[in-house]
């Protein structure tokens, strides 16, 4: 009880801090930000139970970085990913990835013009705003490569030529743990193109009874017509420039640089995170900050978005592994560890 209670003292000493520091422009003062409430009760008229998952997609897409929903079979990855693009004015495609898959069939290919008597290169799905790949780890690693370039520099090279793609992109994959049976893991390379890992669980039994009377009388699939868009690019492209007026203090980025560093040397870690792992907390925690109406960090908003951004870019050794320790375990265990900035 006296070690939770210094820490709750630490945060209202910080608290206190960032009232003294110059007042700055307030996010929550931005008539964009009553389209967040909008955006949740839109996804909540299909999804039950997933307000947190929603939230951290949001914080992804303010990010520009990629999501990987990882989870059972039926529990919504893929309708949880159509329902958030419903809600957002821009392109959206899906690839289904299959062990035939060839990178072709995602980037696209050149086809002969006989009109012309040249060559024409014809956009695979790839081009889109917002790409759902569905079962990630269907597809072989020659086809899983071809994501590489995409995902980290937002353009692809073809026959020479660079091709960008608009604003926003952002890559959806879902892949499921348990069956491994015909599947192909995705290498670290690629996983740390994600700047987060998401894992869904089964809903609690209020939630499960929710689902069934809400949809005891469909006989179809589920109605996505009934969603309205509630954010548009420029939306988008503003509220990241709002983010330029979150106060991170220096303590901040030691305590960010502090966690990274007990992954690289904690002894049940084969390999810690990279440094776009700690670039990737920092921004995700500064716009948990935005979406909690604050205009300044405190640690509640990095141990937040920490998990989220570290689980997939760590690798435990084989000891933690025969201990049945998850990296969730590792990640929560250096939080607790670690001093809170105060």
């Amino acid at each position: 009880m006296d070690e939770n209670q210094n820490i709750e003292n630490q945060k209202e000493n910080l608290l206190e801090n960032e009232a003294n520091q110059p007042e700055l422009s307030l996010p929550k003062t931005n008539p964009l930000m009553a389209k967040f409430d909008q955006l949740y009760t839109e996804c909540s008229k299909v999804l039950v139970e997933q307000h947190e998952l929603v939230k951290l997609m949001l914080c992804c897409i303010l990010c520009e970085g990629h999501i990987l929903l990882e989870g059972v079979p039926g529990i919504a990855k893929t309708l949880s990913a159509k329902v958030l693009a419903k809600t957002i004015d821009a392109d959206f495609s899906r690839i289904q990835f299959t062990p035939d898959l060839l990178p072709s069939d995602i980037l696209g290919t050149s086809i002969f013009n006989m009109k012309d008597s040249k060559f024409e290169f014809k956009k695979g799905p790839i081009f889109s705003n917002l790409v759902l790949i569905d079962e990630i780890n269907r597809a072989p690693a020659k086809t899983q490569s071809a994501l590489f370039e995409v995902m980290e520099e937002k353009q692809i090279s073809y026959d020479g030529k660079q091709y960008d793609m608009d604003f926003p992109f952002l890559v959806i994959a879902t892949q499921n743990p348990i069956e491994q049976e015909g599947t192909y893991r995705l290498p670290e390379a690629q996983l740390d193109r994600f700047l987060m890992k998401i894992h869904l669980s089964y809903p609690s039994e209020k939630g499960e009874l929710e689902i069934l009377n809400r949809f005891k009388n469909q006989t179809s699939k589920v109605d996505l017509g009934q969603l309205k868009i509630v954010l548009s690019g420029q939306d988008i492209k503003n509220l990241q420039n709002d983010l330029g007026n979150i106060h991170v203090q220096e303590q901040m980025l030691v305590y960010v640089a502090k966690i990274i560093q007990e992954t690289r040397h904690h002894n049940r870690l084969l390999l810690g995170a990279s440094p776009r792992a700690s670039l990737g907390i920092l921004k995700a925690a500064k716009v948990n900050a935005f979406l909690e109406g604050r205009n300044f960090l405190i640690p509640d908003d990095i141990q937040y978005v920490a998990p989220h951004v570290l689980n997939h870019r760590i690798i435990l050794s084989a000891e933690a592994e025969m201990e049945n320790i998850s990296t969730l375990d590792v990640i929560e265990e250096i939080i607790q560890t670690l001093e809170v900035p105060r």
